[in-house]
């Protein structure tokens, strides 16, 4: 798959056809240790073979469906760049909304104590506590593999307000108290094509689906989050599009008071809230 002679320009016209642009140039700077910017400046300059071959295998791994972040090492989120594995999620910009939404309720002076469930590559952790630095940010996951990412993610930023536990859910969290919980759990239902097709199938399943309807976990944290919860605090939770219903009824049903669902911006309800009394 290479070219008589390797250009920017040649290379990202060939591999515009099979994948999006825009992985194509990030997948090709990737490939050549440069700046995306670079590609522009020097879109005629003679690549060198071996450059060409890095870039050809990747373009095959993105072809086959592995997600771009896993074939870079890394993703932006919020104003992180965030190193991420097949052991975490890859970082979604609708994953922002919930950032902006838990951010709203948090003081910027006060030293709240905030969680975030879940936290895979630390994208939702790191975020707050960076816009938040009096806050005290607790990260639990059940994964050792992903915690690790998420730790060394926190050192990679600077980040130095947070603390990672390993554990399921709100379990590692029994005794304490937060101002706000955060987390966006796995929601797809056991089963759901989606999840044998493009990038899902690369993810890890345990933080991508969970139960029949998908909400196994959701019910989970809603029932424990109130024993974690000081009066007047904060319930977040991402989910799928045609979930909002059901988890402002499973808020209701635990106590939780003034729950809406916020809508990403496409338009679809992606964050569900609630507040405990």
């Amino acid at each position: 798959m290479t070219v008589d002679v390797p250009t920017a320009t040649r290379l990202l016209a060939r591999a515009r056809d099979l994948i999006d642009p825009a992985d194509a140039a990030l997948l090709l700077a990737h490939a050549l240790g440069k700046p995306r910017s670079w590609l522009f400046a020097h879109a005629d300059d003679l690549l060198g073979e071996a450059d060409a071959a890095r870039f050809d295998a990747l373009l095959a791994r993105r072809v086959a469906g592995e997600p771009v972040a896993y074939l870079t090492g890394s993703r932006g989120f919020w104003t992180l760049d965030l190193a991420v594995t097949p052991a975490t999620l890859v970082p979604r910009p609708e994953t922002e909304l919930l950032v902006e939404l838990a951010l709203a309720r948090l003081p910027a002076v006060a030293p709240v104590r905030v969680a975030d469930l879940g936290t895979g590559s630390g994208a939702i952790a790191l975020a707050l506590a960076k816009e938040r630095p009096r806050a005290h940010v607790v990260a639990t996951d059940a994964s050792p593999e992903a915690l690790e990412v998420a730790r060394g993610n926190a050192v990679r930023n600077r980040i130095g307000n947070v603390a990672f536990r390993l554990g399921s859910w709100l379990a590692p969290l029994a005794g304490e108290c937060f101002d706000l919980i955060a987390s966006n759990p796995p929601y797809i239902a056991d089963g759901d094509p989606h999840l044998s097709q493009g990038d899902l199938r690369f993810e890890p399943a345990m933080a991508l689906s969970c139960g029949p309807d998908g909400l196994d976990a959701i019910r989970i944290i809603v029932r424990d989050a109130p024993a974690c919860l000081r009066p007047g605090g904060w319930l977040l939770l991402e989910h799928g599009w045609d979930q909002g219903e059901a988890v402002r009824a499973l808020l209701a049903e635990a106590g939780f008071v003034d729950a809406a669902t916020a809508r990403d911006l496409e338009g679809r309800d992606r964050i569900t809230l609630g507040r405990h009394l």
